[in-house]
């Protein structure tokens, strides 16, 4: 199966349901989405709603990662409270879950168990990337782990895909062979998609403009 890897959504869960409707090959491509589900855009309830849904429905084809806003939710509940986070954007995604009357502890639960990152001989995926300032990146509190990196990125020998760092369009760092792929969906205007083959051959890029319903 080919790969079809999405970057931050942002709470646009109108977006990422577009998406994934209009240019999802459910028989011949595999999900990957590289965190940072919830925050920022009107959805975040129903975007992780439906992430769990699609996890379920679709175990072995759907994998959706962690992102440092999952963290800070989980940080939230752990700790309470993560001032920080709540200051940012937090408040309001804690709103949109009452207005909702979702249980956010069961999402909180299930973004606790997302991984931080997948790969195989030729890929590496993650929220933030493997920089080259970290000696151990899977730390989930390290600012230059996958979760919060925003340093110059290690060439791992693989073709590394990240999100985290928002971008005006998908940009490619030579010397690190990376690809950031987050477009800022909540805020600039789109979500973006790639299709690439496991050997790591860039297939297509997708662009799906923001719907009006999350922004």
């Amino acid at each position: 199966m080919n790969y079809f890897i999405i970057g931050d959504v942002h709470g646009c869960y109108y977006t990422f349901k577009n998406l994934l409707n209009k240019y999802w090959d459910k028989e011949n491509e595999m999900v990957f989405q590289l965190g940072d589900l919830i925050d920022r855009g009107k959805n975040s309830p129903q975007m992780a709603q439906f992430a769990i849904q699609l996890s379920a429905d679709f175990p072995s084809q759907v994998k959706f990662l962690k992102g440092n806003h999952e963290f800070e939710i989980i940080s939230h509940f752990d700790n309470p409270p993560n001032n920080n986070w709540l200051r940012q954007c937090g408040e309001e995604t804690l709103n949109q879950y009452r207005k909702m009357n979702r249980d956010y502890m069961n999402d909180v639960r299930w973004f606790r168990n997302l991984p931080l990152y997948w790969e195989n001989e030729h890929l590496f995926l993650s929220h933030a990337g493997i920089s080259k300032q970290s000696e151990n990146p899977f730390i989930e509190e390290d600012e230059y782990g996958v979760l919060w990196n925003r340093s110059p990125l290690k060439n791992i020998n693989k073709l590394q895909i990240i999100g985290h760092t928002p971008c005006e369009n998908p940009h490619y760092d030579i010397e690190s062979n990376t690809w950031n792929i987050d477009t800022g969906a909540a805020y600039l205007g789109y979500l973006t998609g790639v299709k690439i083959k496991p050997n790591g051959e860039i297939l297509e890029f997708i662009r799906e403009d923001t719907d009006v319903r999350d922004k």
